[in-house]
């Protein structure tokens, strides 16, 4: 059962990868950062109606109906699952004091912190980290590859998005045997995170004459910021 759920993980990134190659052979942009730019602003199209239709109804009824300590608990909830992985890639990215600490995150909050519902990691100052496999792969050398938008996952590169399926296999929640309370647990972390990204929406829309633009060139700023824990490279000026 568990390997027909990696091995669908797995085909459908590999389609993204395959469609978005396709595509970019036939509507390059000339943009270097956004070869398959045509085929990139048809997704976030999708992903804007998707959102529009169902996710951000649903997150601002979440937002408006659940209480703020309950919404809190919610997040740290999930917030102390990725603690768990975060320290995996610290180990993989050659930083182990970080690592000790995410795990020791992971260890406080799953125990005192009644699975992570509390954060008494962060009241203790154990600093939460944000890494994930396509930082590590990054820190390993690949370089970014085209940028592509996922359905649904929204912005990321090809070398983040090789890092997307292995951070999808690799999250418990979707290895919960439990049918219904595995995809109500999804939904569930869906809607908290969108609604947790409710204010930026103003931000964007009054700072943006061209939303996919400022959304592509906000994110590979900051991946490439992540990647290099704050302390980018300069870019070579042609």
């Amino acid at each position: 059962m568990k390997q027909a759920k990696i091995a669908t993980h797995l085909k459908s990134a590999l389609l993204v990868l395959a469609l978005s190659g396709l595509l970019g052979g036939c509507a390059s942009s000339g943009n270097p950062k956004d070869p398959i730019e045509g085929f990139n602003r048809a997704m976030y199209g999708f992903n804007e109606a998707v959102d529009t239709v169902l996710i951000k109804p649903v997150a601002q009824g979440y937002d408006a109906v659940m209480p703020a300590p309950v919404r809190t608990g919610v997040t740290n909830f999930f917030d102390n699952i990725a603690d768990f992985f975060i320290g995996v890639n610290n180990l993989l990215q050659g930083k182990p004091e970080q690592a000790v600490s995410d795990l020791g995150r992971v260890l406080v909050n799953s125990t005192v912190g009644l699975l992570g519902v509390i954060d008494w990691a962060s009241d203790m100052g154990m600093e939460k980290h944000e890494e994930d496999f396509g930082q590590t792969f990054g820190r390993w050398g690949a370089g970014d590859g085209a940028y592509v938008v996922v359905p649904i996952f929204g912005p990321r590169t090809v070398r983040d998005t090789a890092g997307l399926v292995l951070d999808v296999v690799a999250d418990p929640v979707n290895h919960v045997g439990h049918i219904p309370t595995r995809n109500t647990l999804l939904a569930l972390r869906l809607i908290d995170s969108r609604a947790d990204s409710l204010p930026a929406d103003k931000v964007i829309e009054e700072a943006a004459l061209d939303k996919y633009s400022y959304i592509r060139d906000g994110y590979l700023q900051r991946r490439n910021n992540l990647i290099h824990d704050g302390k980018p490279p300069r870019e070579k000026l042609d």
